[in-house]
């Protein structure tokens, strides 16, 4: 067969490295109404739910049951219920509906009404949605810091140039499981430094994650999975009981928390019972809200190439984020995981919530190149922030950075790279050299920094945590080793875990620990003229960046 050379010209675009399926229910890979999807219903008898969704209470698994008595307001909920889908979708869109109507009205229905609800909006709906929805008035962003070798140094210095360009979360996680000590108290130091009040943490298994926590090393989580299937859950030896009690351990110690799910995670684990992607997902988003966690990372964060495979899966995406803002969770909409080869779908994925802004718009924008990513490859890097910036000066929106100076960035890394230095002294933990702080202050990635004598690490990492050292110890050693304004900083962070104020939904810090909430920032957007808009000392700085041309100057 003679081709035509247009075609032979497209195949070799980067989209066509990427995976894509045709749909198939059968297995899950549906984004929005698979066959197996049920229809809404309710019954309630004597202040019970005693049918949702066409399912009897005899027939219910754990997760209905959960949901039915934990995530569900039973006194609306058949009124909520009654409404027409179509109705409460132009709600969403009204900007003369407040979002209070919504969330009284979406705390009420169940997982299939709540999907039935979002499918009738386009994409540019979803978004319109999305502004009214969100919790937090400001949008933010959060940022991934890791690197190839665990290189705590270097860990600190990236955190401190996240914080400086605007990141108001920061987590990193490990290369080897020994090393996480030493991760956690690096980003936790090096973040304050960027900037007073960034709230930091470790990702790894469950009773590690908490344990530092306790011992003051990290100041929120948010990598408690939860899963739409039962047969998900137990093959993770976890129920929705289980997960709601790890929550509360969190908050009873006053650490902010949140869930982690997301479209296409049941259809990698093989049991998604032939129900579509976002069905699955409501369920889960239900869940995070009756356990009384804060809030939710998802966006199908790490299964992202799942539903990217199938039509109208980044529309189920943006479709989760928006459901989780509607039953007034904060929501970290992922934005994280690569599952692209094109710069251009990667870049018309993130839109969706760069545009009406997320509380978290990346639940993992990487602080380092890609190669040092140890989340798995990163869909926004190091490399990306001057594109970043640029979008946002473009299009006037604050999708939570901003343009920095080299000079301030070189400070800032210096100074996180001799706080770790001295904090390790203090300590007696194997020794930082001037070179390898010298190496961090200008370094791009792993590749520019000297290697450490990883088996000497990993003992005394271990061993700090056999000695019982907490975060008292680290503002301790701090002030010892000559930085008493960054031990002042990490002292009030850990201050927070007594006051209990960011427990609150949305919660982040300014650079003077005041909370910024959904209780005392609340997005109050109806339309035109309301709401969160990019203006004053944000808007100059974002606006004059440092490589446009200054007629001053000319």
């Amino acid at each position: 067969m003679k081709r035509s050379k247009r075609f032979e010209i497209l195949e070799k675009r980067p989209v066509h490295n990427d995976g894509f399926v045709k749909e198939w229910p059968e297995v899950g890979l549906i984004a929005i109404g698979s066959p197996k999807d049920p229809i809404p219903s309710i019954k309630v008898e004597n202040g019970k739910i005693t049918e949702m969704d066409g399912k009897k209470r005899e027939d219910f698994d754990f997760i209905d049951t959960f949901l039915a008595g934990h995530a569900i307001n039973i006194e609306n909920t058949e009124k909520a219920m009654a409404i027409d889908s179509i109705e409460i979708a132009r709600m969403l869109t009204d900007i003369n509906v407040p979002r209070e109507k919504i969330v009284k009205i979406a705390t009420a229905i169940t997982p299939a009404k709540l999907v039935e609800v979002v499918d009738k909006l386009n994409v540019v709906e979803m978004m319109m949605a999305l502004q009214k929805m969100r919790v937090r008035k400001h949008p933010s962003n959060q940022a991934h810091v890791t690197n190839l070798r665990d290189n705590p140094i270097q860990i600190a210095a990236d955190a401190a140039e996240g914080a400086l360009r605007g990141f108001d979360e920061e987590e990193t996680t490990v290369g080897i499981v020994r090393y996480a000590p030493f991760n956690a108290v690096s980003i936790l130091v090096g973040s304050q430094v960027g900037r007073a009040g960034v709230l930091t943490q470790c990702s790894l298994e469950e009773a590690t994650e908490l344990k530092q926590g306790m011992l003051g090393y990290t100041a929120y989580a948010e990598t408690i999975s939860v899963y739409g299937t039962e047969p998900v859950f137990v093959d993770g030896d976890d129920t929705p009981y289980s997960k709601a009690f790890l929550a509360s351990a969190y908050a009873s110690r006053g650490l902010k928390m949140r869930f982690t799910s997301g479209t296409g995670s049941e259809v990698q684990m093989g049991y998604a019972e032939g129900k579509s992607m976002l069905y699955l997902e409501a369920r889960c988003i239900m869940i995070t809200r009756g356990a009384g966690a804060q809030g939710l990372q998802n966006g199908s964060v790490s299964c992202i190439g799942v539903p990217a495979a199938v039509p109208g899966g980044i529309r189920a995406v943006l479709a989760e984020n928006l459901i989780t803002t509607m039953l007034d969770l904060e929501v970290a909409s992922s934005n994280d995981q690569t599952f692209t080869h094109s710069d251009i779908r990667r870049t018309a994925r993130t839109m969706m919530q760069f545009l009406p802004g997320t509380d978290f718009i990346c639940s993992g924008y990487s602080s380092t190149p890609n190669y040092d990513n140890m989340f798995a490859g990163s869909n926004w890097d190091a490399e990306d922030y001057d594109d970043w910036v640029v979008m946002e000066r473009d299009l006037k929106v604050d999708a939570g950075l901003v343009p920095v100076k080299e000079e301030d960035v070189i400070a800032v890394r210096n100074k996180a790279a001799k706080a770790i230095q001295a904090l390790f002294k203090e300590l007696g933990l194997p020794v930082i050299t001037d070179e390898e702080v010298e190496a961090a202050t200008y370094a791009h990635g792993s590749n520019d920094m000297p290697k450490r004598n990883v088996v000497e690490d990993l003992k005394a990492a271990q061993d700090m945590l056999s000695r019982g050292v907490t975060g008292l110890d680290f503002v301790k050693a701090l002030h010892k080793g000559g930085f008493p304004d960054i031990a002042e900083r990490v002292l009030s962070l850990l201050k927070q875990r007594i006051a209990g104020d960011y427990l609150h939904a949305s919660a982040i810090f300014d650079e003077n620990f005041n909370v910024i909430s959904g209780v005392n920032d609340q997005n109050d957007y109806m339309g035109p003229g309301t709401g969160y808009r990019l203006d004053g000392e944000k808007w100059e700085k974002i606006k004059n960046i440092d490589f446009a041309l200054d007629p001053d100057k000319m």
